[in-house]
C-alpha cells in the first residue's frame, strides 16, 4: 500500500499477511479521499467496504479506466493493471514521446508506449522462473540461487546455471533496447522491477531506472480521474 499526497509520496508498507486488521491498522493513521486498487488477484470484500465506510471514493484499475494513452491489444481485459500503471507512469514521466518499459520482476514485461498509443508488449520469464526451470524440467541440475556475483564462465554448476541465466537475461534487455533506439530515433527507456537495481548495473545501454514506476502512474490515474 501507498500513499500520496498530491505527487509526494508519504508512506508506503508491504504486509506479509494481507487481512482485515492489518489493513484497518495500517490506513489508521491516515485521512484520504480516494483510492485506487490494482491487483492482478481478486481483491478481498474486506478492503472495498473498509474504504467506502470512510466515505472514500474508490477506483479499480482495469483497461475500462480513463488512460492518457490508447490502447491497441487485441485483448485488453488480459493486460495486467501492474503493467497498465507502468505505462500510465511512463506517460507521467515523458508525454508524447516513444517509451520502452521493462518490468523485471517474476516475468519480465517489455511495453511499447509510442506517441501515447499502447502498441502492445513481450513477456518472458524472470531470473528466478528460468532458475526453477532448469530444475525442474531438467534430471541433474540444481536449483540454483540468484547471487550478484558469480563465475563467468562458470566454474561450477552452480554458477554455470546462474551465469547462463543473467547473462541470458542481460543479453535479452540489451537486444530489445538496440532495436527499439534502431526503431525510434526518439526514445526513452525505462528499466522497473525487483531485479532492475541490478540488471541496471550490467547493461550496455543507459536507462532510466524508476523503481516506484507502478505506484507513480496509480497516482497520476487517480489523479486525473473525473
Amino acid at each position: 500500500m501507498v500513499v500520496f499526497e498530491g505527487k509526494t509520496k508519504v508512506s508506503s508498507a508491504r504486509l506479509k499477511e494481507f487481512d482485515r486488521e492489518s489493513f484497518e491498522k495500517i490506513i489508521s493513521g491516515f485521512v484520504f479521499d480516494k483510492a485506487i486498487i490494482s491487483s492482478v488477484g481478486v481483491t478481498p470484500e474486506f478492503v472495498t467496504e473498509i474504504l467506502s465506510s470512510r466515505g472514500v471514493f474508490i477506483h479499480t484499475l482495469s483497461y475500462k479506466s480513463k488512460l492518457p494513452f490508447e490502447i491497441q491489444y487485441k485483448t485488453p481485459e488480459t493486460l495486467g493493471s501492474d503493467r497498465i500503471a507502468a505505462l500510465a507512469g511512463a506517460f507521467n514521466f515523458f508525454p508524447n514521446e516513444n517509451i520502452l518499459v521493462i518490468d523485471a520482476g517474476t516475468a519480465i514485461t517489455y511495453d511499447f508506449l509510442i506517441k501515447n498509443v499502447y502498441k502492445g508488449g513481450n513477456i518472458s520469464p524472470g531470473i528466478d522462473v528460468r532458475l526453477k526451470a532448469l530444475h525442474n524440467f531438467t534430471d541433474r541440475l540444481p536449483l540454483a540461487s540468484f547471487k550478484e556475483n558469480f563465475d563467468s564462465p562458470g566454474q561450477t554448476t552452480h554458477d554455470a546455471i546462474l551465469s547462463g541465466v543473467v547473462n541470458g537475461v542481460v543479453y535479452e534487455i540489451n537486444e530489445y533496447i538496440r532495436t527499439f533506439k534502431k526503431e525510434h530515433k526518439n526514445n526513452k527507456i525505462i528499466l522497473t522491477g525487483g531485479n532492475s537495481e541490478y540488471i541496471d548495473t550490467k547493461l550496455n545501454n543507459q536507462v532510466m531506472r524508476i523503481p516506484d514506476l507502478i505506484n507513480e502512474g496509480l497516482n497520476f490515474i487517480l489523479e486525473h480521474d473525473e
